[in-house]
């Protein structure tokens, strides 16, 4: 941890940080809100200060870049904008500006999969089905009329809590990502381009492109992978018309032809947690279960209240039955 950040500076922005947040946090007639976003502000600072010195601020130093402070900041600062806001569909487009920031980390990652992920399914799907839940559940009110907003929107539940809670968890996941750094060790049978001996109709295409193979020539198969050495960077194809088996040398390996962060981040998810792409689906999807069965309520709501309020004036509820129009005249002159 000494060489990007001192325990000490990580600890007390995570001090800084809880009561700044449990102060930003939206309360009605709350005066401490500038308060908190000084201390927010100040606990950010401190920490790109602390890392900027230790490792460094520009590319050639060894530092991250200043890209990287650039897209690190608007994603902090939109993050706790989306937290503290009172309404609902600002703090949708404040998580959306979020998204955007963290898909240009990963970007400076090399990891362009996540970040077009990102874009795609969360300021896609995901914050569509929040605005979607947004307009059927809530009501908002309009222009500034901040004192009509619900209580769920304009005052925050156990900001204490949750904020010393979550700077506690975010120091604790800090102290254990730097410390376990040093610790990383490859698997000792890892290849960059393991992957692509269960890609073979990629390696068909490559040799095809290549002229390494003929029309009737294949990459072969062994119980659906092929048989590829990546180490050795040699390929076995066979001759489907003749059945001969011949090897590529590895000076004949196609230039180009290695693993993308794609082929390699895709076979993992397909093929190691398939059940886990199959239950977020089932969660959007209950998501949007979700929020018709909010929205019937709320037009049930909506419609008893109108009933009551009909009632009130003198109005029968159940207007266009028995009445003739001296009826709704009468009805009329009475209210």
């Amino acid at each position: 941890m000494e060489q990007f950040i001192s325990p000490i500076v990580l600890y007390l922005v995570c001090v800084l940080g809880a009561a700044g947040m449990a102060l930003a946090l939206p309360r009605r007639g709350s005066k401490l809100v500038p308060v908190g976003a000084v201390l927010l502000a100040g606990a950010v600072g401190l920490a790109a200060v602390s890392l900027g010195s230790r490792v460094g601020w520009t590319v050639g130093a060894g530092g991250p870049g200043v890209f990287f402070y650039l897209f690190a900041a608007i994603a902090l600062g939109a993050s706790v904008r989306m937290i503290t806001h009172p309404r609902p569909v600002y703090s949708a487009l404040y998580f959306i500006l979020t998204i955007i920031a963290s898909c240009g980390l990963y970007l400076l990652l090399g990891a362009e999969f996540m970040a077009f992920a990102l874009i795609i399914i969360y300021a896609g799907a995901i914050l569509i089905t929040y605005l979607f839940v947004i307009m059927l559940a809530t009501q908002a009110p309009t222009g500034n009329a901040s004192d009509m907003l619900d209580d769920t929107d304009a005052v925050a539940r156990e900001p204490i809590v949750g904020a010393v809670l979550g700077f506690v968890l975010m120091g604790l996941i800090s102290t254990m990502l730097f410390n376990g750094i040093g610790a990383l060790r490859p698997p000792a049978d890892f290849h960059p381009d393991s992957v692509l001996a269960n890609l073979p109709r990629k390696i068909d295409t490559a040799l095809r492109e290549a002229d390494l193979i003929g029309p009737d020539e294949r990459v072969l198969r062994d119980a659906g992978a092929g048989v590829i050495d990546a180490p050795a960077r040699t390929i076995t194809v066979v001759n489907d018309a003749t059945g001969t088996v011949r090897v590529i040398s590895p000076d004949r390996w196609p230039e180009g032809l290695e693993a993308t962060n794609l082929d390699r981040l895709g076979w993992n998810l397909l093929n190691d947690h398939p059940m886990t792409i199959e239950i977020a689906g089932i969660i959007l999807l209950m998501a949007m279960l979700g929020a018709t069965v909010l929205a019937r309520k709320h037009v049930e709501l909506e419609e008893s209240l109108k009933a009551a309020q009909a009632l009130h004036l003198g109005v029968p509820p159940t207007s266009g039955q028995g009445r003739g129009p001296s009826g709704s005249a009468s009805a009329g002159g009475e209210a």
